[in-house]
């Protein structure tokens, strides 16, 4: 009886978190606009708990639920470098080759034309391929339809002497491998590659090798593979006013384009988590997954603006929080989304909002991520 006992009591303690994690969620979307929100929790590579708040359409009052689709920003990374793995198991790719045996034209640092550049480079944001800005913000997004612009058109425009976006400051004057700078058009390249070397479009290979096997159904990198019903309504505070956005694509899609749901989008980080297994169905190889995660930097082998202990990269995988957290997170126009574990692997949690704040309420969403951290702790109990 004494087990019952105890299991009642930490099933009491769990209801108690539960409600309060739920008052400290709503307070804080009230306190500021926050339109919708999702989460999960993993504890020990299981999904324990799942939540929508608010609203994924506020003007017709549906409800955010976990099953609710968005675009989870640089997450999309994550899946990318899920692919290049697998990519690598099929023997398509080698993370180390030089990025100009793949492709059809040649990509050249103007600052350091005889250095080489390898999709690790990319991966790990070293590869001294920039993206610049404003450029990047005006030029690769599209509202209200997927990008008519295709991505090797546009990389080719972008990186070959006389394109028509060609310039040199689209490169760092950096040798590659020396300092780490985030760059979304290098993950768009990496992706670029991936579809050149199999001859499939990313979102053609991620829903074979991933998406299926895990019965992602309702996630995809386009508008058009997907249906907008379930799509959230995005939302961004304008001074006093929730402003709604139109949905939009994005030209280098391999560094933004996934669109899941909460509840999907948790297996997919059980996978990550577990080695490569989602319920006893193995998706990636053991030796990928752990390659994938490992961390590159070494205090020998390091970017030099990178101390290894606050930061740290697997591929297209980060240490985030002063180091103390892995995955991803997601930032796009009316997106902010998370995909954390702590760095045993024990305790994931995945965070959707559909409402970019302003600068000076950026903590918010940090601050949320953090009492479902706290909340996910009392499953162990």
């Amino acid at each position: 009886m004494v087990f019952a006992h105890c299991h009642n009591l930490s099933a009491q303690y769990v209801a108690k978190s539960s409600l309060y994690v739920d008052r400290i969620i709503e307070n804080k979307m009230a306190n500021t606009g926050i339109v919708g929100v999702g989460a999960a929790i993993i504890v020990n590579k299981k999904i324990v708990w799942q939540k929508g708040y608010g609203y994924a359409d506020r003007r017709n009052k549906v409800p955010f639920t976990p099953e609710t689709i968005m675009n989870i920003a640089s997450i999309s990374k994550v899946v990318t470098g899920a692919c290049l793995m697998k990519a690598v198991e099929l023997g398509k790719l080698n993370l180390d080759e030089d990025i100009n045996n793949y492709l059809p034209f040649k990509i050249v640092n103007p600052y350091f034309p005889g250095e080489k550049i390898t999709l690790k480079m990319l991966a790990t944001h070293t590869s001294g391929l920039a993206d610049r800005y404003p450029f990047y913000t005006d030029s690769t997004y599209f509202y209200g339809k997927d990008s008519p612009e295709q991505l090797g058109d546009f990389l080719k425009q972008y990186f070959l002497p006389g394109g028509k976006y060609y310039s040199k400051e689209n490169f760092l004057n950096y040798k590659p491998g020396t300092y780490r700078d985030y760059s979304n058009i290098g993950a768009g390249l990496a992706g670029y590659i991936l579809e050149l070397r199999t001859g499939e479009k990313l979102n053609k290979f991620s829903r074979k090798y991933f998406f299926n096997p895990l019965k992602m159904e309702n996630t995809g990198w386009f508008l058009s593979e997907i249906d907008t019903n379930l799509h959230s309504k995005l939302y961004a505070k304008q001074g006093k006013s929730i402003d709604e956005i139109l949905l939009y694509g994005v030209t280098t899609y391999p560094d933004g384009g996934v669109r899941t749901s909460v509840s999907e989008l948790s297996k997919f980080f059980v996978v990550l988590l577990n080695e490569g297994k989602y319920k006893g169905t193995r998706i990636l190889k053991k030796k990928s997954v752990d390659e994938m995660l490992r961390f590159q930097f070494t205090e020998s082998n390091k970017p030099e603006n990178v101390n290894p202990d606050n930061l740290n990269s697997g591929i297209f995988w980060t240490t985030k929080m002063g180091g103390s957290r892995i995955g991803h997170n997601g930032s796009d126009p009316g997106v902010r989304t998370f995909m954390l574990s702590d760095l045993a692997k024990e305790i994931g949690v995945i965070l959707f909002i559909n409402t970019s704040l302003s600068e000076k309420e950026e903590h918010i969403y940090f601050d949320m991520y953090s009492e479902l951290y706290k909340y996910a702790k009392t499953f162990g109990k």
